[in-house]
């Protein structure tokens, strides 16, 4: 009996063979595991090597490229890249669809169902729709980012493949959450982009600091701006003014810009107008569905006919006017021998050369100076060159210029030019400051067709003291669809369609600007019976290029 509960009490202290042998399986399998560990981790870090996206370089495939970025970036869930949508053209209804359906077209249209439904879930995908050139399906013209927020991380990878794509034209992007860092960072990715691009649409992205006059930098080569229901305000629109055109600077690449469906009132249309007088490059201007009233509404009439020019416009071309006559002088050997008269005639009466002594030397009129080294060398030999040429000459003395300025030119030493080169330079005399240096610009408009004109040297008016510049005659179409217009508007308006219509008319042959050829106000708070209105869309009419080609093809056709 003692030994019964001694062999109970030590009965559980004994182990199990069972518990031995698993134990003994833990300790092989753990130790299994601790060595198997280290293989299966290896081969990932080996792949990652090679994915790095700076190492790829780019075919100009924008499917294939996208794609093979943003795998080596680590996105898995990126935006595919597919071909733009078109709707069905000459698409016509048969009379077998007004039948009624049968059994097996039933099935059909069920099994269709299910479909259109995942299609329809598909649809909601973030994509990038691109459209194609026709000519080679592979080359992307225009790109559409729609409905979906888009980030640094996209831009960043889209910075990397649109270099590559030769032939992109445009950028449209529509409510894809911009802000304004995010905008600053795809205005630097656009000057990486191919020269082709000269279309941006911006739509539907509000920005709480309205940046979008970057944009339109000095330095951008976008042709065609499009900010449609951004919430843009005053504030916005004179952000958008000063880029168009300020005292000093002016945007020379943008073609059309479209600002309609904002928040844009009087103040705003007032700085748009600021931004178009000393604007020459603005052909398409859309301001619809706006705040725009009557104040607003003369400011913009008023940059379309003769406006007076502020204290410091008038300062500002003075300035302009004295900067080109010195460049015209230093360019034009003739002109700068006309410009330097007065300091040559000074240091002639302080000199005191006589009369008899300027006399004597008649044959020296038609000299200029020539670079220091040349001067002394060639002096004895042009003047003994000279001398033989016009000793049987009669000119009379009132040609050329005075004697006063000749003798002190033919000390310094000089050589002589051929008479035609003087004939030449006969013309600018007789002409104004203003008017030579507009000669010049024009003639440097041949010789540099990127160099403009800067508006404030254009011919201007004297009246009452006041100088009164012509009109903007660049603007071809102007749109105020849809504001707040009344009839006191509308006389501004007329005034300047009146004048438009006097100054310029639309010929084929003519280089020179057309003016206004369309305007639309409909829409407007007046009543579109109104004498006014009436009598603009008269004047307006024969101007419209499209009207008249459609009038035209109906007189061939009748």
């Amino acid at each position: 009996m003692s030994n019964e509960p001694s062999a109970t009490g030590t009965s559980p202290r004994t182990p199990r063979p069972g518990a031995q042998k698993s134990s003994g399986a833990v300790t092989k399998k753990g130790e299994r595991a601790a060595k198997e560990k280290p293989a299966t981790a290896l081969p990932p870090v080996g792949e990652e090597e090679p994915k790095n996206p700076e190492e790829y370089q780019c075919s100009g495939i924008l499917e294939t490229d996208f794609a093979e970025l943003c795998a080596r970036s680590g996105y898995t869930d990126f935006p595919k890249v597919v071909t733009r949508p078109r709707p069905h053209q000459n698409f016509v209804p048969s009379a077998s669809m007004s039948e009624k359906p049968t059994q097996d077209d039933q099935r059909l249209s069920a099994s269709c169902s299910q479909n259109s439904l995942e299609s329809k879930y598909v649809f909601f995908r973030p994509t990038i729709q691109v459209e194609m050139e026709p000519e080679d399906s592979k080359a992307v013209k225009e790109i559409y980012i729609r409905g979906w927020k888009v980030e640094d991380r996209i831009l960043g990878i889209l910075s990397k493949c649109l270099p590559s794509l030769s032939q992109l034209q445009a950028i449209n992007l529509w409510k894809v959450g911009l802000t304004d860092k995010t905008l600053t960072t795809f205005i630097a990715l656009l000057p990486l982009c191919s020269s082709t691009l000269r279309k941006v649409s911006l739509e539907g992205n509000p920005l709480p600091e309205q940046s979008y006059y970057k944009l339109m930098g000095l330095d951008s080569t976008i042709a065609h701006l499009s900010l449609r229901n951004n919430n843009i305000d005053d504030h916005g629109a004179q952000l958008l003014g000063q880029a168009l055109s300020t005292l000093h600077n002016s945007n020379r690449t943008l073609v059309s810009l479209n600002l309609g469906f904002n928040h844009i009132g009087e103040e705003g249309a007032g700085y748009i107008a600021d931004g178009l007088r000393l604007n020459r490059s603005l052909l398409w201007l859309s301001l619809a569905h706006n705040r725009i009233q009557d104040k607003g509404a003369l400011k913009l009439a008023e940059v379309l006919r003769p406006f007076e020019l502020t204290h410091r416009e008038v300062v500002e071309r003075r300035r302009l006017l004295l900067e080109k006559g010195s460049q015209e002088r230093s360019r034009s050997p003739s002109s700068s021998r006309h410009g330097d008269s007065k300091t040559e005639r000074e240091k002639s009466q302080t000199m005191g050369i006589s009369s008899v002594a300027l006399a004597d030397k008649p044959e020296k009129m038609q000299t200029v100076k020539t670079p220091k080294g040349l001067g002394k060398k060639k002096e004895k030999s042009g003047e003994v060159v000279k001398k033989e040429e016009k000793s049987g000459s009669g000119q009379s003395p009132t040609q050329g210029t005075p004697k006063k300025e000749d003798a002190t030119k033919a000390g310094k030493g000089k050589v002589t030019i051929p008479e035609q080169k003087m004939s030449k330079g006969k013309g600018p005399k007789t002409g104004s400051k203003e008017k030579r240096s507009i000669l010049l610009e024009s003639e440097q408009l041949v010789v540099e067709a990127t160099e403009m004109v800067n508006p404030l040297l254009e011919p201007v008016e004297h009246r009452d003291g006041k100088v009164f510049m012509p009109g903007n005659k660049v603007l071809l179409h102007l749109n105020l669809l849809r504001n707040r217009i009344t009839e006191v508007g509308l006389e501004g308006f007329l005034t300047a369609v009146q004048y438009q219509v006097q100054v310029s008319k639309p010929k084929s042959s003519s280089k020179g600007p057309l003016g206004l050829l369309w305007l639309s106000l409909a829409k407007n708070c007046f009543d579109p019976q109104c004498p006014t209105y009436t009598m603009i869309q008269e004047l307006m009419l024969p101007r419209d290029p499209v009207k008249a080609k459609v009038r035209e093809e109906e007189a061939t056709a009748t």
